[in-house]
């Protein structure tokens, strides 16, 4: 669906999830055509990027860390010419251990989440990824990904807040100078019609606890 806008394109790009590339429409006097499909954003929740492994038994300290394990180079992609929008995130996980001795292998777990408007939680999955640390080796890597099905409808702006949005507006008309993305309304429609795919490790009250405190 193409969205032209009158003014402050960028702020529809951000909140319409994968916005694609914007162009300048100098002929129609509307402003800036940019794309808006129902693919999520994807991001790291807060918090969960992270986890600290401890040492059984011993405080849970900066002297008895075990493992530490990292999220990192979260790469997505989406499709949303089929059925449904089906959106991926694969991404590393990054290891470090404190006792380099004996091979190991450590399997971690991780949440995708999918959330509509900022705030609903619609769809959860929890898989896990096996990281392993040859005999001697500190450091390991691993791939994972995670993956969610979005409705298309669920997706898809309402017409009329399209039509407030892409209507063509006349020097000397009473809203030519008013941005529609400040309309409360556009705005709210915007918002419920936005995704994300947040990405995390299933953390227990005590890790997520530190990963906030440390």
């Amino acid at each position: 669906m193409k969205i032209l806008l009158h003014a402050a394109p960028l702020a529809l790009l951000v909140l319409a999830g994968c916005a694609k590339d914007g162009v300048l429409d100098v002929n129609s006097g509307v402003g800036v055509t940019a794309t808006r499909t129902g693919c999520p954003t994807v991001a790291v929740a807060d918090g969960t990027g992270d986890i600290t492994l401890f040492v059984q038994g011993a405080p849970q300290n900066a002297d008895s860390v075990d493992v530490v394990a990292s999220i990192t180079k979260v790469r997505p992609s989406c499709n949303s010419s089929g059925a449904k929008i089906y959106s991926v995130a694969d991404f590393e996980v990054q290891a470090r251990r404190s006792d380099a001795r004996g091979a190991r292998s450590v399997t971690l777990p991780y949440f995708s989440t999918v959330v509509q408007g900022g705030t609903a939680v619609v769809a959860k999955r929890i898989g896990q990824v096996t990281v392993n640390f040859a005999d001697g080796q500190y450091r390991a890597q691993a791939a994972a990904k995670g993956a969610a099905y979005i409705d298309p409808a669920s997706a898809a702006l309402p017409p009329e807040i399209v039509e407030k949005i892409t209507r063509k507006r006349k020097p000397g008309d009473a809203d030519a100078a008013l941005d529609p993305m400040a309309d409360p309304e556009v705005r709210a429609a915007i918002q419920r019609a936005s995704f994300e795919l947040l990405l995390g490790f299933q953390l227990t009250e005590d890790q997520l606890r530190y990963n906030v405190t440390r």
